[in-house]
């Protein structure tokens, strides 16, 4: 099969994505104003970025020239190849239905908006953070469609970056609802629902 029929869908669905993903953060950012990222220290702030500028880049490789990633490409059986492609289908109006839940209080960092409210309704119902989910299986998704080790191995990383952060993100939360977000901690998975 032409490899170019992965890369259209790659960019269909990481267009979408983008596209969901950007207008919620940018009217989030234009009524909830800026957020600090001081509090979420130096070494997570660097290491995170540079592993969604991996990921990012990665991918943007990909679909621009593929012999660019050629070094990280590896054998996958078509069904693999669209089972991603099923994922990342299913992944985008995961991602409309967290972002529209979160809505104005989305940040990309653990600190928390002026007027922040705590959201236990859609994909927070069962779960506290959907969009570290989502998001993994996005490119994860992508990941499988390129056939590339690399982005597969990239988007691992961000996550366990995110990992590696969460407990100051739900430190914040904490602090900023108290007993009522135990409460919540209490009824939700971290990143799957409970069984």
């Amino acid at each position: 099969m032409n490899e170019n029929i992965f890369r259209i869908i790659t960019t269909i669905i990481l267009v979408s994505g983008i596209a969901i993903s950007f207008s919620h953060r940018f009217k989030a950012q234009k009524s909830g104003g800026s957020v600090s990222h001081e509090e979420e220290g130096v070494p997570i702030l660097v290491l995170l970025r540079l592993a969604g500028l991996a990921v990012w880049g990665s991918v943007l490789a990909y679909l621009i020239n593929p012999h660019w990633m050629q070094w990280s490409a590896f054998s996958l059986p078509f069904a693999i190849r669209w089972l991603g492609v099923g994922l990342g289908i299913v992944a985008l109006p995961l991602m409309y239905w967290l972002f529209s839940s979160i809505g104005n209080n989305i940040t990309d960092t653990v600190a928390t908006r002026k007027n922040h409210q705590l959201v236990t309704h859609g994909p927070y119902h069962w779960v506290r953070h959907p969009l570290y989910s989502v998001g993994t299986l996005f490119f994860i998704s992508i990941g499988l469609i390129a056939a590339n080790w690399f982005i597969l191995v990239m988007s691992l990383v961000a996550l366990v970056m995110l990992l590696i952060r969460l407990p100051k993100e739900e430190a914040k939360l904490i602090e900023a609802f108290g007993d009522e977000y135990r409460a919540y901690m209490k009824k939700t998975g971290r990143l799957l629902p409970h069984l």
